[in-house]
């Protein structure tokens, strides 16, 4: 993926998991790549995929199983 300069990578991964979600390729009750699957997949720091997920749980567009 090429990132924006202008806009933070967690932003930008989000929008792009936000779409997958939208278009079904994550239908409801399954599970999203993990913070080490978005590392490979996007390149991006342990952190930065942390991030990812916190902001998609906040919006709840996801849960933690417990």
């Amino acid at each position: 993926m090429d990132f924006a300069p202008d806009q933070p990578r967690w932003r930008q991964v989000a929008a792009v998991l936000r779409q997958r979600i939208a278009d079904g390729t994550y239908a409801p009750g399954t599970r999203i790549p993990s913070v080490i699957q978005l590392q490979e997949e996007f390149g991006i720091a342990g952190a930065t995929g942390q991030k990812v997920h916190r902001a998609l749980r906040e919006e709840g567009l996801i849960v933690v199983a417990k």
